[in-house]
């Protein structure tokens, strides 16, 4: 009654991309973070046209393929990882993860990227502002937790993915 090893040792690519969702993710969140704890309640004490001639500038300048590349990454790689989690006994935390990234991700989508653009066209900076920072702020409070919560359950699954790859606990003849 013992697993085919060779199914085991075939799971070395599924590690990989296990690890490399939860890492992806942890950056992700890690910005979202940032943007909560120090960037937005900075900017909060500047005036209007510093407020957004930061904010635009910003919204420009994360627009790059390393930025991109973990944003959309997270999202693919964990997708990968849940259907490799198949069958497996970790797969309900990768899942999880995977839900999790994948709602903070929506959230930047249909919330955060149209305020971004919304304060890019408006001429008027008090105007811009006052559509802006509250709704913005919030959103992207919630994709901060939201993908934090990710982070946590891929790390969940990235742990039990390794008890699953050493498989039982043996002991040796000798009993040491």
């Amino acid at each position: 009654m013992t697993e085919n090893r060779t199914s085991r040792n075939a799971g070395t690519a599924t590690g990989w991309v296990l690890g490399a969702a939860t890492v992806a993710t942890g950056l992700i969140a890690g910005a979202f973070y940032v943007f909560a704890c120090a960037v937005m309640p900075g900017l909060a004490r500047s005036d209007d046209r510093v407020f957004v001639e930061v904010m635009r500038n910003i919204n420009d300048v994360i627009q790059n393929p390393v930025f991109f590349l973990s944003f959309l990454g997270a999202v693919v790689l964990s997708a990968v990882s849940a259907w490799q989690a198949r069958g497996r006994p970790y797969r309900g935390w990768v899942w999880a993860g995977l839900a999790a990234y994948a709602l903070a991700f929506l959230v930047t989508v249909a919330f955060n990227i149209p305020l971004n653009d919304d304060l890019a066209r408006t001429a008027d900076v008090g105007v811009a502002r006052e559509r802006f920072e509250d709704a913005w702020v919030g959103w992207n409070v919630v994709r901060a937790v939201l993908s934090t919560v990710a982070v946590g359950c891929l790390g969940r699954g990235l742990v039990l993915y390794g008890g699953y790859q050493r498989g039982p606990a043996k002991s040796s003849p000798s009993g040491v």
